[in-house]
């Protein structure tokens, strides 16, 4: 990532409310796969959690692109 997006990253942490609680939830979403993925062996139910997780962290991620797309776009335009 470039300079520029991790500041603009830095002032949607710190600005916008949706972003910040986006990117909390990523986070908790990354240290549990990473709890399942230190096991070497996964249940069904674990397996289960590991695809949900992955499928909702990458939906918060498009969610905190999206908005960071936009953020540039507002600042392009100023």
């Amino acid at each position: 990532m470039n300079e520029q997006g991790q500041d603009f990253r830095e002032v949607l942490l710190k600005t916008n409310e949706e972003f910040h609680q986006l990117h909390t939830q990523h986070h908790e979403l990354e240290d549990r796969l990473h709890e399942l993925t230190e096991k070497h062996y996964l249940s069904e139910p674990e397996q289960i959690e590991e695809t949900t997780l992955k499928k909702r962290k990458l939906k918060l991620k498009d969610r905190m692109e999206f908005i960071l797309q936009q953020h540039r776009q507002t600042q392009a335009m100023s």
